[in-house]
């Protein structure tokens, strides 16, 4: 046997341009990841210069870019042994037992290819640099301009990685760090004799004006936006100048300011203080100045469509063992964008234009995670989800700003990539990341900002409908036009065509109200149709099979199917009858029904349900028979709206589960109720609204509102129990009354 050779790993040279120039998306991503260093080296400023460049930034042959900064500087340790290999452990392994700096900062790096985001920017790198307590400056040259970005010779042999060289020297005394006066923007400051200066020539890329404003608004994006204007002048920590030659340029991060006022004085909905804690699997959060907790197993969060979805695709609830992903706090800040908004919250242009710039940004330890939070990010798959499911599961991106801190301390699992571009895929930290942040704004559009719009509306076309504005006006201009008798005859033409054209939509409104309830009940009682007419076709395939073969049949077992088969039949005729009560024809007249009556058919329609959910129904009778002068349709619309809604609520609740329905004869109402999770007190005063919907994304929010409109057509009322006296169980209790008022 031949004994086995030992093979050395030994990357080529090109391995530079692979974790520079092509890993590095761009010169943004690349300046942002040097100025991280200079973060993590503790400097108080960084200084960028544009050198000998046109003068809309066009490159030339001597164009250089210069960074430099006052933190710590490197030692001829860090440079020799660090610096120039890739994927030095130093910063992951100083982490380890101390994630700070000097002034308290949580270090960002520890991938230790940073550097090598110079070569985005340029082929020469020149890097000088003075650490504590030295008099002297280190000089680090490596100039790769004369290579191709494949590193391959003239003669076609590639460059292997440690072919390349790079050139350190040491300047005694040193002459570029040193403690004299040096210009950022309008202050003039004496530099401390520590940093680092960075100068990069042969560059490549293009620059221009509106680059250099944009990576200048991104380098004021590392740290948070959101951290108050009095505490980020207060503490001036990290600064920013950028200098064209000897110009400084006045870059204005005046949007900082704005969007803090438009978050203070234009949101819809104002989200702070929130986090989420893996223990008790829950949000707790401030909404509207006022303390909320959310938890995962809540009906709130899974009666949501994306929960059911992740249900429904990997056949479990999510999060059983727990979220992987770690605790997280976060903010967020809705506008309504639409031209219809409440005046107090009414945007212009030029305001919702500064709002599309801006989403949700992601910071760790509060030093931003790219590219998360520019206008064109979709990392929450939001508008991939409103595009593609359903377009009212989410605010649109364009009308939420806000933010999620995480810490390398409590999030270790959630690691940024290598491009620097957003964090690693790596399965179920990641997953369960996004899926905690997509369920919770999922909840805010399907809750809060729904009961926003629903109060928006509330005063505006239903309200001009109900109290017949328009007719109003019509008679106020006709009564105007008195001295004119060809406008009044106009006017008075347009008011009966107007009569005419409101009493047929009124007339179509209240047919389609009437047959509101077919679906839902042909959705109810089709399961239990279709299992019995299955099986009354295996019984009839039984009999013709069995008449076709030989022999004499048996009369007696013959009889049984055709009994079964009977019984069967049967119970569709009674189901189809039932529900043909929901047909309007000219034969349905008011009349006097027993209210039980009809309760009994529904709850024919439910049963099945009812048993899958082990529901126990409950009947109380008090006084003589509860009766109503209306429809078969009107009371069976009542009764199907309000049992379809336990059905939904009590399946997520705990057993026991229970409906009881009080008939009152005496008293002439009912009450409905059921021990499921009730009307939370935010959503009661919208629950009869239409397209309201406290069911979220399941629901059409048609069904109370319709009820109450076809009680209220018959002089009968429908109304949340309010009085403690009211209610029978613990959930949500309704009060029907068909006693009409004077």
């Amino acid at each position: 046997m031949i004994k086995p050779k030992e093979l050395k790993f030994k990357p080529y040279a090109r391995l530079l341009t692979m974790l520079g120039d092509q890993l590095i998306k761009n010169e943004r991503i690349a300046l942002v990841e040097i100025i991280k260093n200079s973060y993590d080296a503790d400097a108080s400023w960084v200084k960028v210069t544009f050198e000998r460049f046109g003068p809309n930034f066009e490159l030339k042959d001597v164009s250089k870019i210069i960074i430099e900064d006052d933190g710590i500087g490197m030692t001829r340790d860090t440079l020799e042994n660090h610096w120039v290999n890739p994927a030095t452990p130093v910063k992951l392994i100083g982490k380890r037992t101390k994630p700070t700096t000097e002034s308290g900062r949580v270090i960002q790096g520890e991938k230790g290819i940073g550097r090598f985001a110079l070569l985005k920017l340029g082929r020469k790198i020149t890097v000088i640099t003075r650490p504590e307590k030295s008099k002297s400056e280190l000089v680090l040259t490596y100039d790769l301009s004369s290579f191709d970005t494949d590193f391959i010779r003239s003669t076609g042999k590639p460059l292997f990685l440690d072919e390349l060289r790079a050139s350190l020297s040491e300047r005694d005394p040193a002459t570029a760090i040193v403690p004299e006066k040096i210009h950022l923007g309008s202050r003039t400051l004496k530099r401390k004799p520590t940093g680092t200066r960075i100068e990069i020539t042969h560059l490549s890329g293009t620059w221009s004006s509106a680059k250099v404003e944009e990576i200048f608004n991104d380098i004021t994006r590392l740290q948070s936006l959101f951290v108050p204007e009095t505490a980020a002048k207060a503490n001036p920590d990290f600064e920013l100048a950028i200098y064209q030659g000897t110009q400084f340029l006045q870059l204005s991060d005046a949007y900082r300011g704005e969007l803090a006022r438009l978050v203070q004085t234009s949101t819809v909905l104002k989200i702070e203080n929130g986090k989420y804690d893996e223990s008790s699997k829950s949000f707790t959060f401030n909404l509207g100045g006022k303390s909320r907790e959310l938890a995962l197993d809540s009906a709130e969060l899974t009666e949501l469509k994306i929960y059911r979805d992740y249900v429904k695709e990997h056949e479990s609830p999510p999060f059983q063992n727990g979220s992987r992903c770690g605790p997280f706090s976060f903010a967020f800040f809705v506008f309504d964008i639409s031209s219809d908004a409440s005046p107090k919250f009414l945007l212009d242009r030029t305001e919702k234009e500064l709002i599309k710039e801006h989403r949700v940004y992601l910071y760790r330890d509060g030093i931003r995670v790219y590219p998360y939070g520019d206008p064109d990010d979709d990392w929450l798959l939001i508008d991939v989800y409103r595009g593609t499911v359903k377009a009212s599961a989410f605010l649109s991106n364009d009308q939420v700003v806000g933010y999620i801190n995480i810490t390398q301390e409590h999030n270790p699992r959630l690691q940024d990539k290598t491009s620097r571009e957003g964090l690693i895929d790596n399965g179920q930290p990641n997953e369960d990341f996004v899926l905690l942040l997509r369920l919770f704004l999922s909840w805010v559009r399907s809750k809060p900002y729904a009961r926003y719009r629903a109060s928006l509306q509330k005063g505006k076309e239903v309200e001009v409908f109900k109290k017949e504005q328009v007719q109003h006006a019509l008679d106020e201009a006709e009564a105007a036009a008195v001295n004119d008798a060809t406008i009044r005859s106009k006017i008075g033409e347009v008011s009966r065509l107007y009569r005419a054209e409101r009493g047929y939509l009124i007339q179509r409104a209240e047919s389609t109200e009437n047959l509101a309830g077919v679906g839902l009940s042909v959705e109810t009682a089709s399961h239990d149709l279709m299992l019995a007419l299955a099986k009354s076709l295996t019984v009839i395939d039984s009999l013709v099979a069995q008449s076709l073969r030989a022999g004499e049949l048996d009369k007696d077992l013959v009889n049984r199917d055709l009994t079964m088969l009977r019984g069967m039949l049967s119970f569709v005729q009674t189901q189809m009858r039932d529900l043909q009560l929901l047909f309007k024809s000219s034969k349905q007249r008011r009349k006097d029904i027993r209210v039980e009556e009809i309760l009994t058919k529904v709850l024919r329609l439910f049963q099945s349900a009812l048993d899958r959910s082990n529901i126990e129904v409950i009947t109380n009778t008090i006084g003589g028979p509860l009766t109503a002068k209306a429809t078969d349709a009107v009371i069976l619309q009542l009764f199907l709206n309000l049992f379809d809604n336990s059905l939904y609520w009590l399946q997520s609740s705990r057993p026991p589960r229970k409906i009881l329905i009080e008939l009152n004869g005496n008293d002439g109402n009912l009450i409905f109720s059921d021990n499921g999770p009730g009307v939370r007190p935010e959503d009661a005063p919208y629950i009869f609204e239409p397209f309201f919907s406290g069911k979220g994304e399941d629901g059409r929010g048609l069904g109370l509102y319709i009820a109450r409109q076809l009680l209220e057509r018959n002089e009968y009322s429908i109304a949340l129990a309010d009085l403690k006296a009211q209610k029978r169980l613990s959930g949500a209790n309704f009060v029907v009354s068909f006693v009409k008022e004077d």
